[in-house]
């Protein structure tokens, strides 16, 4: 895939185009719930006390991120294992607030101005904006970081920005990006939140290398203390520049926030038991069910809560790696499918707490339900006879099970659909249609999905299929996962409230050839691409949301993975020592970075 190469510095720009007003902040369609005079988010306590500390674990990933070790402090490229929380080291243009679906506010931009025909952006700096070392940031910095990013970032990040054309300080306070015709909608959104990086720092270092040497940011927090991949530290800033704006008031509370690495959950549960971890996100229902009867709970020095999750919960699955013959009938795939047993898994396993997944836009009003509307209709209607006739009708829901683990009818149903696939028995073993026994490997970091593998791989056995369960160390998943070695891999997706270029990464034929990207599944389908396309050019949110829900028709009929379960809450366990906000931020846990360190709890409960 050819990339249009960076220029290794940013030139002058011509004077911009004629723009659409100077506003204080950005979103999708325009719609903004905080004034200019803005004092702070309405989710946050702006009189939060400062200092204290917490511990806690990787819960999301970007980069090259992987959640159990880390060997380099630069998340920003393909190569290595990012460490947490080095996002924190650097401000971007501008801040998300997590009450709005899609909007930003100033941070190192205190404006931002936009072209009629929406291809130029100016950002006017705040001359405040200072580097950790005292160097001030301007806009060449912010031109540099993103032509660097574009060049050679991590292709999750540089497929995101490959329409954007140049980059240019106007002077020290104004850069300007130009974007191609086509852009995609939420593309001035991801260049205004990118990391900015100093150029005279990165100039004199390569910045593609994987390395332990902490770089120059000028975020709210500088790295401390550190032990490859066993944990990290972050310090508080004390004299950062942007402490006192509003994106920032109420937030970056703790003096020290540190990041523990752990091989196995369990372990960390543990970890958690005595102490080296206060605050914990669980994800595993057997844990939350049984994990959390020790004496600190029952004294009420640990406390749980179950908060909503109003977020959409997006898509959680095993996929399908298409790229390999064997899984690129559909109707192999949708075999495969039925031999998942949710009911029985959820019952016995997962203490009843899940609901199936069925939409890749789960838990949101872009998840397509009933027969397509008119609207969703004319999108559909030129692929007819191109995708399943079932797009046209009720989109794919997984079959409920009679719950034993072990469903007569989904088996023969299965059993049927290999057959008419080319799939032959040869005494116990399943063939594929080239004469090769049917094996699956499941590819995975950790064991605990291994238990929900349970009654799957005894229904392929049953049908002659041989699977296993393939547990690697995160470096070599990585590496597999990055060149797309694997049959199967669980992943889940996490959707924006208002979708975007990332769903060009994650279901589009360009991103299907790229490697390191998140289509795991290797989806390259022509209507597919359309859709996105659609839904990326939408100019209102009922575009868009119809633009999904067909988008969302098509995924599910080409049975791309085993759909897994959701729940739309989080399960918070953590050491009563923290104060909170009243309210949480609708699309965020608010936790722990709104929360603050309450001296008096921790002496209460002895953790001061």
């Amino acid at each position: 895939m050819a990339q249009t190469a960076a220029p290794e510095g940013p030139g002058l720009a011509a004077a911009p185009p004629a723009v659409v007003g100077e506003h204080h902040g950005l979103s999708t369609f325009g719609e903004l719930k905080y004034p200019a005079d803005f004092a702070h988010f309405a989710y946050v306590n702006p009189k939060a006390p400062v200092g204290g500390a917490v511990s806690l674990q990787l819960a999301n990933t970007f980069g090259n991120q992987a959640f159990d070790t880390f060997d380099t402090l630069n998340a920003y490229v393909l190569k290595g294992n990012g460490a947490a929380g080095v996002e924190m080291l650097f401000d971007s243009l501008m801040a998300r607030a997590q009450d709005e679906a899609d909007a930003l506010y100033g941070l190192v931009a205190r404006s931002v101005s936009t072209s009629e025909d929406g291809l130029t952006q100016t950002f006017r700096l705040r001359p405040e904006a200072r580097f950790q070392d005292g160097s001030k940031l301007t806009a060449q910095d912010v031109a540099f970081s993103l032509l660097l990013l574009k060049q050679k970032g991590h292709p999750l990040i540089s497929q995101t920005i490959r329409m954007v054309e140049s980059a240019e300080a106007q002077d020290d306070a104004t850069v300007v990006v130009r974007y191609a015709k086509g852009r995609s909608r939420d593309l001035p959104l991801t260049v205004a939140t990118l990391p900015i990086f100093s150029k005279a720092y990165y100039t004199a270092k390569p910045f593609e290398e994987a390395t332990l040497e902490p770089p120059l940011g000028s975020g709210p927090y500088k790295i401390g203390r550190f032990e490859q991949g066993r944990f990290i530290e972050f310090e508080r800033v004390a004299d950062y520049w942007g402490k006192d704006l509003p994106v920032n008031i109420g937030q970056n509370n703790f003096d020290r926030i540190r990041y523990e690495y752990y091989r196995d959950r369990q372990v960390a549960l543990e970890g958690f038991k005595a102490g080296s971890i206060t605050f914990r996100e669980e994800f595993t229902s057997r844990d939350w069910a049984n994990g959390y009867d020790f004496p600190a709970v029952k004294e009420g020095r640990v406390k749980r809560e179950e908060i909503p999750d109003e977020t959409p919960s997006g898509t959680q699955g095993w996929f399908f790696n298409t790229r390999r013959e064997k899984f690129q009938d559909r109707r192999v795939r949708d075999a495969l499918g039925l031999l998942f047993d949710f009911e029985w898994t959820n019952t016995n396993i997962m203490f009843g707490v899940y609901k199936r997944t069925t939409s890749y836009f789960e838990n949101s009003e872009m998840k397509a339900e009933g027969p397509p509307s008119p609207e969703e209709m004319r999108l559909l209607e030129p692929w007819r006879g191109k995708v399943p006739d079932e797009v046209f009708g009720q989109p794919f829901v997984p079959p409920v099970t009679d719950g034993s683990g072990q469903d007569r009818a989904l088996l023969r149903r299965a059993d049927q659909l290999l057959k008419e696939a080319g799939c032959k028995r040869e005494g116990n073993a399943l063939k594929l249609p080239g004469g090769q026994p049917f094996e699956i490997e499941f590819l995975d970091f950790s064991g605990a999905l291994q238990p929900h593998t349970g009654s799957l791989f005894k229904n392929m056995k049953l049908l002659g299929i041989e699977p296993r369960f393939r547990i690697v160390d995160a470096a070599q998943y990585q590496r597999r996962t990055d060149g797309f070695d694997y049959d199967v891999i669980s992943r889940r997706y996490s959707m924006s409230p208002t979708p975007g270029e990332g769903l060009k990464l994650i279901f589009g034929s360009e991103s299907a050839r790229t490697p390191g990207s998140s289509n795991v599944a290797g989806i390259a389908d022509p209507a597919v691409d359309a859709l996105v396309a659609a839904a990326l050019a939408a100019d209102s949110r009922a575009e868009l949301v119809t633009a999904c829900r067909a988008l969302d028709r098509v995924l599910r009929a080409g049975r791309y993975w085993i759909p897994m379960w959701y729940k739309a809450s989080h399960w918070l366990a953590y050491w009563d020592m923290f104060g909170k906000p009243a309210t949480k931020p609708k699309y965020g846990r608010g936790a722990p970075g709104t929360w603050w360190y309450d001296e008096a709890k921790a002496k209460r409960i002895g953790k001061a």
